[in-house]
């Protein structure tokens, strides 16, 4: 599968502002708050046009209870997939390309202040923001020439991005 990247677009600011306020509707008061995080809530980043979402909810399994909700906003509920303390659901638009991202996780999960200090670390540290752009750029048409997993290939450089992000989020 190739990955497409693009530039910032300011629609997307304006989808998670959309989508943040159904999802807060559909899980109802145990939603704390909802963050806009990943490459496409950093301006100086190249994104693949994917909506990542951090919900903070008081009680993880009461998620659960509220599939059917996640569900008629057309989201597909993945549970941790693959992340113990999470509940996942992503959604797809009307031609079967992904859209939206949306992790949850309960308050005091340290996952929140990890994604939180690398979209924040990443916003007010533009030579880092530069650097990450151009390795998913040569990702991407290693991926196109190759089909190297592009996912894969980021792993290495987020560690040390959300190293020196909370090392900058100490001080």
């Amino acid at each position: 599968m190739n990955v497409i990247v693009a530039p910032h677009d300011p629609k997307w600011a304006e989808s998670f502002v959309i989508e943040s306020r159904a999802i807060t509707s559909a899980l109802g008061p145990n939603v704390l708050a909802v963050h806009h995080i990943g490459s496409t809530a950093i301006p100086a980043v190249v994104a693949k046009p994917v909506i990542d979402m951090l919900v903070v909810v008081t009680d993880l399994p009461l998620v659960d209870s509220h599939t059917n909700e996640m569900q008629e906003l057309g989201y597909e509920a993945k549970g941790e997939f693959g992340i113990p303390g999470r509940r996942y659901f992503r959604k797809d638009d009307s031609k079967g390309v992904r859209t939206h991202h949306v992790h949850v996780y309960a308050q005091g999960n340290h996952e929140i202040e990890r994604h939180l200090n690398f979209r924040d670390f990443l916003n007010v540290h533009p030579q880092w923001a530069a650097k990450y752009s151009e390795l998913k750029l040569r990702l991407v048409e290693e991926n196109r020439k190759t089909g190297k997993n592009y996912q894969d290939g980021k792993g290495d450089f987020i560690r040390k991005l959300d190293f020196l992000a909370a090392k900058w989020s100490e001080t």
